[in-house]
């Protein structure tokens, strides 16, 4: 099997589109000289100038809520040490068993499934090391 014959089908280059209508290569126009359609954004995958405006405007609400969920995921960890430590030093054990349960069956009733792994994600972020 030569190189060639390897190249699928959808990497083949049309003769029309290979060569611009004065002969030299690199046209872009479709059937009829209509223009093509752009292809995708590199950056969001948008073919449309307005959708990547909308899409770049809500991916910067996204960043800007993930930062506020690490904070508040790390308010949560520092919270749950403070349980912690004052469990420990009351002769307690560290982990309340049936409290992670209670937070599991919040989580899952709220979100769902992913939600009980959400919340075991959160719990073994917040259980500490020692």
């Amino acid at each position: 099997m030569s190189r060639n014959s390897t190249i699928s089908q959808d990497a083949a280059v049309e003769p029309s589109t290979a060569v611009g209508g004065d002969g030299r290569s690199g046209g872009s126009t479709a059937p009829q000289g209509r223009p093509e359609p752009a292809g995708p954004s590199a950056s969001t995958g948008a073919h449309e100038e307005g959708a990547e405006r909308l899409i770049a405007e809500a991916r910067q609400q996204i960043d800007d809520l993930d930062g506020r969920i690490i904070g508040l995921v790390q308010q949560r960890i520092a919270v749950s040490a403070r349980i912690q430590q004052a469990r420990i030093a009351s002769g307690g054990r560290r982990v309340n068993l049936s409290r992670e349960m209670e937070i599991l069956r919040h989580y899952e009733s709220q979100l769902g499934q992913p939600g009980t792994a959400l919340a075991m994600t959160l719990l073994e972020l917040c259980r500490g090391r020692g």
